[in-house]
């Protein structure tokens, strides 16, 4: 009697052919129902094979040049956003405003900019009007964000927006008038910055996993060139601050997510042994007994979100020259950003914000 499960009759040869064949359509073969232990591992150890193994410290980027505006506000630009005249832009760090809920008792205050329960919504208004005067000369500069909630939904910003009584749900905002910032928060997320430098057009997105799985940076290109007759290749980009491929360990329904929708996904994962100082000098400690293949100690998964979006940018028709990866690990230089994973859900939030400058 033939097996539901093709990996329980079938030589092995034959699977990967069918694992090839499905790679060449952008497909991953998917099992239905519960398949015995043993088929699972040796499912997911090919899938390992698959990865190249890479150290934390390779795949590490660290920020750039970090601005401090004469506010005391400390923020990243985008070095190819710099010949563009017309453009407002910025990358909050945590440095520079008056919030007190996240930082150790007698420190100088930070640049909290999300209106979290353990800040004051005052203080957190203050500190955006010290960002928007860092970014724009002007600390009265009306600043729109959405509330995020890992969508790939799209808002399109007017100045009539600024009465509402809440911002939409989106996860990202795009804009052609000018005198506006636009802003996304985020605290390990990838905060992604598009400018169109021939239409005037500026856009920011949200994306966390989640969101990268639904494609938020390309849904939002193809938003800007249906609003606004945006073409690809008059765009410029920048991917700032997030949670690196050198701490981003994921579970296997990350990289199952991934695959289903990327034929590229396997190179967006890396196998990462874990670089615990204690476990390195001491491996006597963390010896178990279990059997080989079946102790929690070994390599990680690890998923570079930064590489993920920028071949979205790609796929979306953006030049490769014209995207800016500005650096920065928001959980290893959590001294520097705030980082949800670093502070275990306590952390503030950063703001990386794009405008149109008034004629």
């Amino acid at each position: 009697m033939s097996s539901f499960f093709p990996e329980a009759d079938t030589p092995d040869s034959e699977i990967e052919a069918l694992d090839e064949l499905f790679a060449q359509a952008g497909l991953v073969r998917n099992l239905r129902g519960k398949a015995a232990g043993a088929t699972v591992l040796l499912r997911r150890q090919r899938q390992r094979q698959r990865m190249e193994r890479a150290d934390p410290e390779d795949l590490r980027r660290m920020a750039g040049e970090i601005r401090v505006a004469p506010n005391g506000v400390q923020w990243l630009p985008a070095p190819g956003f710099a010949a563009v005249e017309w453009l407002w832009h910025g990358f909050s760090t945590r440095r520079g405003g008056q919030s007190r809920a996240y930082c150790p008792e007698g420190a100088a205050g930070e640049l909290n900019l999300g209106f979290t329960e353990a800040d004051d919504r005052e203080t957190v208004l203050l500190n955006r009007r010290l960002l928007a005067e860092a970014i724009t000369a002007d600390a009265s500069t009306p600043l729109i964000t959405v509330r995020q909630f890992h969508s790939n939904l799209i808002a399109a910003a007017r100045k009539s927006d600024l009465a509402r009584l809440q911002p939409p749900k989106a996860d990202g905002v795009i804009t052609d008038q000018p005198g506006l910032l636009l802003g996304i928060q985020t605290a390990d997320c990838i905060p992604v910055l598009v400018a169109d430098r021939g239409k005037k057009v500026v856009a920011a997105f949200h994306a966390g996993w989640r969101g990268t799985v639904k494609r938020i940076v390309e849904m939002g290109i193809g938003r800007m060139r249906l609003e606004y007759g945006c073409r690809p290749e008059d765009l410029c980009a920048a991917i700032g601050p997030g949670i690196g491929a050198c701490c981003y360990a994921v579970g296997e329904e990350v990289v199952t997510e991934f695959e289903s929708q990327f034929a590229y996904a396997r190179e967006l994962f890396r196998e990462v042994f874990d670089a615990d100082p204690v476990r390195t000098k001491y491996p006597m400690l963390f010896l178990t007994q279990r059997a080989p293949g079946h102790s929690s100690i070994g390599p990680s998964v690890h998923l570079d979100l930064v590489e993920a979006n920028r071949r979205q940018l790609l796929d979306a028709g953006v030049k490769p020259e014209a995207i800016d990866l500005v650096g920065g690990c928001t959980n290893c230089q959590n001294d520097l950003f705030f980082s949800h994973r670093a502070g275990r859900g306590h952390a503030g939030r950063m703001l990386s914000v794009i405008g149109i400058r008034p004629s």
